[in-house]
């Protein structure tokens, strides 16, 4: 059930899709989500050099024989990484699948396609969809204003982007669905709107496969969906994240015109590690998406993915006696 383009392509058995998540994706929360049955991704920014990429994916080729997936970053960084040498290794592993984030992966697109691994790139615009659509990329995924991380500037909501991304792409590839999805009722809303598919990312913190710290997930099981913020729109680098006094600091900051230079300090990812080892969960911006209001408790990455596919087909068969034959 739920088989889908994205299933089909990525070989996997639910169309559920963990993000890469900077500090959190490592081998086991990857393995996790692909042992039961979506599709976990590392994230590439985590490892300093291509050695240490490698040596990751080989950890959770021991922890699985499912597919998974490698995040490459095209955003802006302090540390920038040498995506080339990255997405060889990637190729020389035969990972199933690169999911691009950030600006277009135009450069790259030869390069994964001909070592054979699937492309999917993560946009926040519809524009972007657009652009990408045209490059040859395998898929495409869309994320809304709700999404912990990177959300629109423009500030559309997840409801709107899907429909209007699955409308641009004319059928010619599958669209991803992420932002505000973390349970059942959102992944049938996804697949509703035209997505074959969805990203989630912050519903995955709070299990037990995570790597963050006891403290950061009893955090995010009592907060609502009112206890995130956008920031760093000044700089155009928007992100959403924990409301925590790191955060208010920032957004105070930002009211009062600061650059990038006061802001640093505040938002080096240095910061986020040491809340996700330590679990001060005051220190650093911690990426996290409206979703969070939905979070009732730490369980295992598998009964995440088996609530959500079990709801998913309650609701379905509730709806189908409303159809008048």
């Amino acid at each position: 059930m739920f088989r889908t383009r994205i299933t089909e392509m990525l070989e996997i058995e639910y169309p559920i899709i963990c993000g890469g998540m900077m500090w959190i994706s490592d081998a086991k929360l990857v393995a996790a989500v692909s042992e039961a049955g979506g599709m976990g991704i590392l994230a590439s920014m985590m490892f300093p050099t291509k050695e240490t990429l490698r040596e990751e994916i080989h950890k959770v080729k021991e922890l699985t024989d499912k597919p998974f997936g490698v995040n490459i970053n095209l955003f802006p960084t302090l540390r920038p990484a040498d995506n080339p040498e990255l997405i060889d290794v990637c190729i020389e592993e035969e990972v199933k699948a690169i999911e691009t984030s950030g600006r277009g992966p135009k450069e790259y697109v030869d390069q994964i396609r001909g070592g054979g691994v699937k492309l999917i790139h993560k946009c926040a615009r519809v524009k972007d969809i657009i652009s990408v659509s045209k490059l040859g990329v395998d898929a495409v995924a869309i994320v809304g204003f709700e999404c912990g991380g990177a959300p629109p500037m423009d500030d559309i909501t997840t409801l709107i982007q899907v429909p209007l991304a699955v409308d641009a792409v004319k059928g010619n590839m599958p669209v991803l669905a992420g932002g505000g999805i973390g349970d059942a009722r959102g992944f049938v809303a996804a697949l509703s709107l035209g997505a074959e598919g969805v990203v989630m990312g912050t519903r995955f913190l709070a299990t037990h496969e995570c790597l963050a710290h006891p403290n950061i997930k009893e955090a995010l099981i009592k907060a609502k969906e009112t206890d995130t913020i956008p920031l760093l729109r000044s700089i155009k680098s928007m992100e959403r994240v924990f409301k925590n006094e790191t955060a208010e600091k920032v957004a105070e900051l930002e009211r009062k015109g600061a650059g990038i230079e006061e802001l640093i300090p505040l938002i080096a990812g240095e910061n986020v590690l040491e809340a996700f080892n330590t679990g001060n969960v005051k220190t650093g911006i911690i990426s996290c998406g409206e979703v969070v209001g939905l979070i009732a408790g730490v369980v295992s990455v598998k009964e995440v993915i088996e609530e959500i596919i079990d709801g998913a087909k309650d609701i379905v068969e509730r709806l189908y006696p409303l159809i008048e034959v």
